[in-house]
């Protein structure tokens, strides 16, 4: 039956067994060189090198940017400036009201409303509206340079041939090596996370369980870290925190969890979710001692301190990492802290993380791209590198409440990190602002009125009082 066969029959043949001949060397290459030495806790600094070698790039090409729109007569850059409108040294209400209403020294006596005093309200809403320090804190970060990413800007590749010709290497190495070796390093370890936990959990032996968890939880996470190409630097990690307390953070994309439990072992809190997601969080809890809430349960503050509580109040658990904005804001600012978890009778252990976006933009905008399509963002820039900080603990002072400690506490990592510490509520990125700040600019401005009859009854009063004083005395 040797005449049924054609050569192209052989040469498929060939083609398929050097496929998987490759396959199969790039699957034991990779478990030798970076799975092996992950489970081991081994690195051979190969991470910091390419680090290194990326940052020696794009100086070059940004001195090559700069000298080729030099001598074109182009502007890369925008202009420098604090913001979009350029403002006067701020004043006060009243002052401002006085300047309308004509009258420098002070206000009638009698509290009245004249409608010039509109024109600064009107003026304060549209500086708000176009120069507000909200909505900026939901877009990228910008940069000045370039790192050879589209994303970052889509004019500097066609400012001259060599960086045309190196961008486009660029994005051969990020999409046609790293994406599908970060991909496969991202499958292994969430596998490995899902199989061992649920094997793990299954042991009856509560410390034997309980010691695998650690080990395999760090082993996956790390894989994970990897997979990501992070390459992280945690300073002063005699601050770590501890059992019997709560870790709060900033909080800028989703891989702060990894970033965070690659050094340590956390308890998470959140929402039981669905899909892949409820899978990873279902065969977490059978190993380990998470918080997952149900949809129904989240809403119930009490159920949730109660929850929080009991958890801190056993020191045989680990501590429970919370991010206090409750939303991701874009590696600039610390945002405004939920107080829930600053009531809670603990200790409070606060990190800073900052990222450097130089090597891409770790901010998640949930409203631009879901949690896959960000991740393969990720996995297709050139890496992400970050300072994690852990800060001193702290406790809640005598007479302080929630507010106060969450403010503190938000303004020692803003510090540390960085940051720019801002009042505002992270929410209102998808939520209307709240009546109370409606209703505070109301009362200020009853209180210039009033304040300015209270001014002038007691200029008369000072007044009658010296013309009863006899001359001379």
């Amino acid at each position: 039956m040797n005449w049924l066969t054609f050569p192209s029959d052989h040469l498929l043949c060939r083609c398929l067994g050097i496929s998987i001949t490759c396959l199969h060397v790039c699957l034991t290459l990779l478990f030798v060189c970076i799975i092996l030495p992950t489970v081991l806790g081994v690195s051979f600094g190969i991470r910091r090198l390419y680090m290194r070698t990326l940052l020696k790039i794009f100086e070059w090409a940004t001195s090559r940017m700069e000298l080729e729109a030099k001598e074109k007569n182009q502007q890369l850059y925008k202009p420098c400036s604090n913001g979009i409108i350029a403002k006067e040294p701020v004043s006060s209400l009243q002052q401002e009201i006085q300047e309308l209403r004509g009258s420098p020294r002070r206000l009638p006596s009698q509290p009245e409303f004249e409608m010039t005093d509109v024109f600064y309200f009107c003026r304060t809403g549209v500086e708000s509206i176009l120069d507000d320090e909200v909505t900026k804190r939901f877009s990228a970060q910008e940069l000045e340079g370039w790192n050879l990413l589209t994303r970052s800007n889509y004019n500097f590749r066609h400012i001259s041939m060599r960086l045309t010709v190196l961008w486009g290497l660029g994005v051969l190495i990020r999409y046609g090596v790293l994406l599908p070796l970060r991909v496969t390093l991202a499958v292994a370890g969430i596998s490995l996370l899902l199989v061992l936990t649920t094997l793990v959990g299954f042991l009856p032996n509560k410390e034997l369980r309980f010691y695998l968890s650690e080990k395999v939880h760090l082993m996956c996470y790390r894989i994970c870290v990897k997979a990501l190409t992070a390459i992280i630097t945690y300073h002063n990690r005699e601050d770590k925190p501890k059992t019997g307390g709560i870790c709060v953070s900033n909080h800028t994309t989703p891989i702060d969890v990894i970033i965070l439990a690659n050094d340590g072992r956390y308890s998470m809190v959140g929402q039981l979710h669905g899909g892949l997601m409820g899978m990873i969080q279902r065969a977490m809890v059978k190993s380990s001692h998470h918080i997952w809430f149900e949809r129904a349960e989240v809403k119930d503050r009490h159920l949730v301190a109660k929850r929080l509580s009991d958890h801190v109040a056993d020191k045989t658990k680990q501590p429970v990492l919370i991010f206090p904005e409750g939303t991701c804001i874009n590696n600039t600012s610390v945002m405004m802290f939920k107080k829930g978890s600053f009531e809670i009778p603990c200790t409070v252990y606060p990190v800073a993380i900052k990222y450097d976006p130089r090597f891409g933009d770790a901010f998640w905008n949930s409203s631009k791209f879901g949690l896959v399509s960000y991740l393969l963002r990720m996995m297709s820039s050139w890496a992400v590198v970050c300072s994690v900080w852990y800060l001193p603990p702290m406790s809640r002072e005598e007479g302080e409440d929630a507010v106060q400690f969450a403010n503190r506490v938000k303004a020692a990592i803003a510090a540390q990190g960085g940051l720019v510490d801002l009042i505002w509520d992270g929410g209102l990125k998808r939520a209307k602002v709240k009546g109370a700040f409606k209703e505070e600019q109301q009362k200020l401005y009853s209180e210039v009125l009033v304040g300015g009859q209270k001014a002038a009854d007691w200029s008369n009063n000072t007044h009658l009082e010296h013309s009863k004083i006899p001359p001379g005395v």
